[in-house]
């Protein structure tokens, strides 16, 4: 691919010191001359803000892991070639950026079911789960590390993984996206920007300004970042706690009293999403409430929201199994969004147990 073609180029041009100081880390010589131990030193503490940045840009923990894997061996194996005018961080983001730039080009984007179509209007008993499509996933709030961002950031760390902001940046263009993440939620300049994507300032400022357009039409003036600090910690127990009570005894009441009159409740990889209090109670009634006892809840912590593991009876097993991650997104102090990703998998990053005795 070009990209690839042309990484030898955009590496002799970004080098590893200044951000380490005046004089040069002695971990860097010994990287440079072979010792793999030295280049894990030195990268370790970026790694969990690039892979923050892997899963902004790419909507999945798993893709995440992987990017950052690869870009980090191709830093490895480039390491050689630099002269040493930059910093170790802008050109990691630089070697981070364009490998998941590969992966948009390569597999598209993520979605959730709001993305595919119209609401359901009444619940879907048996709905099946559509493998075919990406669909986008949770993120651990433990892997949201102190990230030092340059003064031209908007977003702060927690804002820049909510999923209304993920599943927006999922509608642009590779490019677009990068540009955005980089200036708005990194703090890079649209000079360093240009830089790191082998293009001029002014185009990096054009992607921006096409970038914010999308963003500004998909995501709610008011983040949850505002709305959580607004409610404070003990109501947000209060009501994240009275949602997981509600399913655990089958109290309809008590958990329709929780929601606005336009909640959504979607629950990829399963197609169909339903709006509204109506739609959305009935699924409830037909779907989650029928298994009244047989639900238990942890109280988690996923894309800066709040968030329950939820861990459903299976009488073979003799143990509540994984079952769901479930995002709630609050408006004022109701719950006006409920996401559940379904599926095992999303508990290990959480390190979280699968299974409860």
């Amino acid at each position: 691919m070009v990209r690839h073609q042309a990484e030898s180029s955009f590496v002799n041009r970004f080098s590893i010191t200044e951000a380490l100081g005046d004089a040069e880390d002695p971990d860097l010589a010994k990287a440079r001359d072979g010792d793999d131990a030295a280049f894990t030193r030195l990268v370790a503490p970026l790694q969990r803000e690039l892979h923050a940045h892997c899963y902004r840009m790419l909507g999945s923990t798993h893709d995440a892991d992987d990017a950052l894997q690869d870009a980090l061996l191709r830093a490895w194996r480039g390491l050689s070639r630099f002269e040493g005018r930059s910093s170790l961080r802008s050109w990691l983001y630089t070697v981070t950026t364009r490998t998941c730039l590969d992966v948009v080009e390569a597999r598209g984007r993520r979605a959730l079911p709001v993305d595919l179509g119209p609401s359901s209007t009444h619940a879907v008993v048996g709905d099946t789960p559509l493998t075919e499509v990406p669909w986008l996933g949770p993120y651990p709030d433990a892997g949201l590390g102190g990230v030092s961002a340059g003064p031209d950031a908007r977003y702060e760390q927690r804002e820049g993984v909510e999923l209304a902001f993920v599943a927006a940046l999922q509608h642009l263009p590779g490019n677009q996206r990068a540009a955005l993440l980089l200036f708005e939620v990194l703090g890079f300049s649209a000079a360093e920007i240009a830089a790191m994507m082998e293009t001029s300032p002014a185009s990096v400022n054009s992607a921006l300004a096409r970038a914010r357009r999308v963003v500004a039409e998909r995501v709610p003036a008011r983040t949850q970042q505002q709305t959580l600090r607004k409610i404070g910690d003990v109501r947000l127990r209060e009501i994240v706690g009275g949602f997981s009570a509600a399913l655990e005894r089958g109290d309809t009441q008590a958990l329709v009293a929780l929601f606005t009159e336009d909640v959504t409740w979607s629950m990829p990889p399963m197609p169909h999403w339903y709006r509204g209090i109506e739609a959305v109670t009935d699924f409830a009634v037909r779907v989650p409430l029928t298994g009244c006892g047989s639900w238990r809840h942890l109280p988690t912590g996923v894309n800066g929201q709040p968030a329950v593991a939820c861990y459903l009876w299976n009488d073979e097993a003799a143990a509540h199994l994984a079952w769901s991650i479930t995002v709630l997104t609050l408006r004022e102090e109701r719950i006006c969004e409920v996401t559940s990703f379904i599926g095992a998998g999303h508990f290990v990053p959480l390190e979280l147990p699968v299974a409860l005795p």
